[in-house]
């Protein structure tokens, strides 16, 4: 018989709430067009349990996690190190083994990069206005400072939040990055290459769009969203009537999906598969 023909290998995600979290079945689909005989499975964990539960990775030798809410600030503490992405981003969303250590990363921003440059929409050297100041905001301005982008502007509710994620890519990369507030109806910044919606504004049920005047977007502008449920939300519907080229949050998760794979594995998964597996249990 071949090497573990009777143990599985273990991923797990932590979180609470877990029941609605997507991710398994963009896991088993790559696992089974990969051809691995792996586990992956949501774990519901209260805040009080982090501790064990990251102690469970060591104990049953996992090949690592997902970490989601509240979890994603709380399970530093437990780990042995961080990448320097995840240290500059606050957050953890994966965890793996390297040198023996169990690491921490972020792959939020990391799949929207991967989905930018895998629908060959170029960033790099562009001006990008970032919608929001939350978690996938700094993820996705981190990842895209320290992958080349020209300048960010953080436009957010509250600008003071804003400007903490300005200030962290202008104080560890040599991007420009500015924050600006958003008391009314956004007009578009002139000359923005690339504009994201970094709110949960428009994810199911929510049929609204972020509070933006598409009259100032100009065709040829890319339009992008980190929703992935409905993929074709009413801000990229909006943005299309106009002439612009949009990307969808499913694109993002499975390709965050994808960079979490390639960490636990140090194979590349299936996007498209993985793509298409998310599509049809939302439809559903």
């Amino acid at each position: 018989m071949g090497k573990n023909c009777y143990r599985k290998e273990y991923i797990v995600c932590f979180g609470k709430p877990i029941d609605e979290n997507p991710t398994v079945v963009a896991m088993d689909a790559a696992f089974g067009k990969m051809g691995l005989d792996y586990l992956y499975n949501g774990a519901l964990v209260e805040p009080e349990d982090l501790g064990d539960a990251v102690r469970a990775i060591r104990a049953l030798h996992m090949l690592g996690a997902n970490v989601t809410v509240p979890h994603k600030v709380a399970v530093i503490p437990f780990l042995d190190e961080l990448e320097p992405a995840a240290a500059l981003i606050g957050a953890v969303n994966t965890i793996f083994w390297r040198d023996g250590k169990l690491t921490g990363t972020n792959t939020d921003g990391k799949g929207f990069v991967s989905a930018l440059r895998g629908a060959g929409i170029g960033f790099e050297g562009k001006q990008i206005v970032l919608l929001g100041a939350g978690g996938a905001a700094r993820a996705v301005a981190v990842e895209l400072a320290l992958a080349g982008a020209g300048s960010l502007t953080l436009v957010n509710r509250t600008p003071e939040k804003a400007e903490t994620i300005a200030q962290i890519v202008r104080g560890h990369t040599a991007v420009s990055a500015q924050a600006q507030g958003w008391e009314k109806t956004l007009s578009v910044p002139e000359g923005t290459d690339l504009l994201v919606n970094c709110t949960s504004i428009g994810l199911w049920p929510d049929e609204s769009a972020p509070d933006v005047d598409f009259a100032t977007l100009r065709p040829g502008t890319t339009v992008c969203d980190v929703i992935p449920n409905p993929p074709q939300t009413k801000f990229l519907r909006q943005a299309a009537a106009r002439g612009c080229r949009t990307l969808d949050g499913l694109s993002m998760l499975a390709n965050q999906a994808a960079v979490n794979i390639r960490y636990w594995t140090g194979r590349e998964a299936p996007v498209a598969d993985m793509r298409a597996a998310l599509a049809k249990a939302f439809a559903g």
